[in-house]
């Protein structure tokens, strides 16, 4: 298709936020100078399709460029596109018209976006939109001019928002005008200009002759008041240029940076030094006036007149305040920007009161060296919002909140926050302890493979591959290479790798990528024996989490208040029959005391069908996640434990390599484990007769052809045996008892993201 034309004035704004929202549209524009004037001068561009039809004006060409993807640059419903054209006809009606370069006119105009953004990321919505890139460019050069940092001390969040804007908007060139004409052609006037010129000349004074040189004379005027405002434009900002490469402190490397006290060191491995370097959560009251050497994130600065500058300092769950004095260095110190990597050398001293604010209250650091070594630009969010617990928002409904899809669309700045640093630190943890535990038990560790020929728990949750003439599909566990494993005479193995499910689903505790912790063993006489190595390893792993993460269990719980989790060592166990009683027993007067509590229609709907299910619930029926839920509560309340264990499930819940009980085959000898009223493990003895798995395997519909490899390994001797698969993410957020498993996923995947 033939790229789209568009005639503008070159160096308009509008024709910036055109050149911008082209690019985020994937559109590919060519550009010509032209265009039309408004009666005030503004700018008008027109927009020519390969058909020819034209789009004119800057905010229709916004809407036609916006619309040719599927995206939510024009909003992500009906509301919130009339509202983006709200703020589109406001960028044009009372910023484009008006000079902002003097902070009086720029105040009405902070002072409305400061009011509309107190409690928001973005202008409408949750995301980026055109209304967004169009007011943000509108008010950017006065943003510079005046000055960010002055404009933030009275509107932060209007400040916060644009510099949130211009960290997302892709960098656009600037367009080049058009070519001036040749020496040649400029001597050479066009017929039409050469007769213009005579008729000009051949003018009686007074009439039109006149009034042209009025014009001349005008233009002239204006050309030199033009000429003095560039040359104003260009000292102001080559005055702040020398400021900012005063603040910026001298360029420095490994080789030459002790010669300055502060400075941008850039590190390239030109050679070793001799330096220490201690770790901010090392530091403590029995080092003072001791000098160290700490490299840390600046969490945030401020200055104090012109010699005194505090910065907060960061390094995981730590914090730390330093202190920097002196004019210059404090001036480096305050011109850094949130989030910049520095080295700090300073004495450590121990201040007359303790510092609540951070983390190490009873110390604080006397700033001798300060290097930016990883200066940091805008940030799309700012640390503080992403850090704020429901406590505050309840004190202050009117505090920005964060977003789960703007978080994740930034994962990489979200997950600096203390509390999300604790997460990750408990989830690997959490892994260390289940490994732990069953090498103490001479399990070994295995890998196996990801790509497989077929579907390994059968059904259609399955990813399909192209693998080169035929199909792979992506492993959904590695359930079918354990069980091989052991018939290869390693008695206990175990994996800790990813899972792959194709559901689509968009609950709080589904992902379709996830890490499973999966385990398979021999036994001896009966499949309970594995059962209590399962409950062994929970006791391990939570006992272990709690004395040997306390730290970090507290970073998490001062965003995320949460009451520690209650259990015994053993875990109680009910078969799935007795479960089911507990439910019909105790689960109605639970429900009905939500459905009084219950404030809309609709929910009271949902809790009476749900209340209706509960009392007629066959035996052999499966659970559901919301009956889950409340027997959950109910063992809480009659047992006080929130994890047990649930064995004997019935027969058409299970997999085709689960075996039969052996007294009635309408039930199985598989186990779930359930932890805070939601499923965290599932398990069961294998079928390891070969005939008895065929059986079961044409039973359920699955190609025998396509697991044969599997169903042979159990042909040349085999051990009854049995195991389980734990969802690692899920354990870490039910322990944690956070609301959203992707929360405790890095990077998390589900039917609707797959980036970053």
């Amino acid at each position: 298709m033939a790229p789209l034309r568009l005639e503008a004035d070159v160096s308009a704004v509008s024709t910036a936020k055109i050149l911008t929202v082209a690019q985020l549209s994937g559109e590919s524009l060519e550009l010509a100078a032209g265009g039309e004037r408004t009666p005030c001068g503004l700018a008008i561009p027109i927009l020519i399709l390969p058909s020819g039809k034209t789009v004119r004006h800057t905010n229709a060409i916004l809407r036609r460029l916006a619309s040719t993807m599927d995206s939510t640059l024009t909003g992500s419903n009906f509301v919130e596109a009339a509202q983006v054209d709200s703020w589109l006809e406001w960028a044009s009606l009372e910023v484009d018209h008006h000079d902002l370069c003097k902070e009086e006119a720029m105040a009405p105009i902070c002072a409305a976006l400061e009011g509309q953004l107190k409690s928001r990321t973005f202008l409408v919505g949750q995301r980026l939109t055109i209304a967004d890139i169009s007011v943000s460019m509108s008010v950017k050069y006065a943003v510079e001019k005046i000055g960010a940092e002055k404009l933030r001390e009275k509107y932060p969040n209007a400040i916060r928002w644009a510099q949130t804007c211009y960290h997302q908007v892709p960098a656009v060139a600037a367009p080049k005008a058009a070519p001036a004409p040749t020496k040649k052609a400029a001597e050479k006037p066009a017929p039409a200009a050469a007769a213009e010129k005579k008729e000009a000349a051949a003018a009686p004074a007074g009439g039109e002759g006149g009034n042209s040189k009025k014009e001349d004379k005008k233009k002239a005027k204006e050309e030199e008041k033009r000429k003095k405002e560039e040359e104003k434009k260009k000292k102001e900002e080559e005055r702040l240029a020398a400021q900012q490469a005063k603040l910026s402190g001298p360029s420095l490397t490994l080789n030459n940076f002790m010669e300055h006290n502060f400075g941008t060191l850039f590190i390239q491995s030109e050679r070793k030094t001799d330096r220490t370097w201690t770790t901010l959560s090392a530091l403590n009251p029995g080092m003072k006036d001791q000098q160290v050497w700490v490299r840390a994130r600046v969490h945030n600065s401020r200055k104090q007149g012109g010699k005194l500058c505090f910065l907060v300092l960061r390094q995981d769950v730590a914090t730390v305040q330093a202190v920097a004095f002196g004019n210059d260095i404090a001036g480096f110190a305050g011109a850094l920007p949130d989030e910049s990597v520095v080295d700090i050398l300073a004495k450590v001293s121990c201040p007359d009161q303790p510092i609540n604010s951070c983390t190490k209250s009873d110390v604080e650091l006397s700033v001798e060296r300060l290097y930016c070594i990883g200066r940091s630009q805008a940030l799309p969010l700012q640390l503080a919002d992403a850090s704020r617990s429901e406590e505050e928002y309840k004190k202050d409904p009117s505090l920005i909140r964060v977003g789960q899809d703007v978080r994740l669309d930034n994962r990489v700045i979200d997950l600096r926050t203390v509390a999300n640093q604790a997460i990750f630190r408990i989830q690997s943890g959490v892994c260390t302890l289940f490994r732990e535990y069953l090498l103490k038990l001479n399990f070994q560790e295995i890998h196996t493979p990801k790509l497989i020929g077929g579907a390994s728990e059968g059904g259609a949750d399955v990813f399909r591959v192209d693998y080169f003439e035929g199909d792979a599909f992506l492993a959904q566990s590695p359930q079918l290479y354990k069980q091989m494993a052991l018939m290869t005479d390693m008695p206990r193995v175990f994996e800790i790798g990813p899972i792959f499910r194709s559901e689509r689903s968009f609950t709080h505790r589904h992902m379709t990528e996830f890490t499973g912790m999966d385990l398979e063993m021999v036994f001896q006489e009966h499949y309970h024996e594995v059962l209590d190595v399962l409950d062994g390893l929970f006791n391990h792993i939570f006992t272990g989490l709690t004395e040997r993460f306390s730290r970090e269990l507290e970073a998490v719980k001062s965003q995320y208040p949460y009451e520690p989790l209650k259990w015994k060592y053993p875990c109680m166990r009910l078969t799935f029959k007795e479960a089911i009683g507990l439910l019909r027993k105790f689960g109605p007067a639970i429900l009905e005391q939500r459905l009084k509590e219950a404030k809309t229609d609709y929910e009271k709907g949902i809790i009476e069908k749900h209340l209706a299910s509960v009392k007629a619930h066959d035996d052999e029926e499966d659970i559901s996640t919301e009956d889950e839920k409340v027997l959950g509560l109910i063992m809480l309340e009659q047992y006080g434990e929130e994890l047990y264990i649930i064995d004997k499930f019935p027969r058409d819940t299970r997999p085709f390599y689960t075996m039969l009980d052996p007294v009635d085959p309408r039930w199985t000898n598989a186990y779930d484990i359930f932890l805070r009223g939601e499923e965290i493990t599932s398990g069961a003895q294998r079928i390891h007769e070969p005939n008895m798995l065929v059986e079961r395997v044409q039973e359920k519909g699955i190609p025998v052809s396509s697991i044969q490899p599997y169903i042979d390994a159990f042909k040349y001797g085999s051990y009854p045996h049995a195991g389980a698969g734990i969802g690692m993410e899920r354990v870490v957020m039910l322990f944690l008892n956070l609301n959203n498993i992707r929360k405790t996923s890095m990077f998390p995947r589900d039917p609707k993201r797959l980036t970053p």
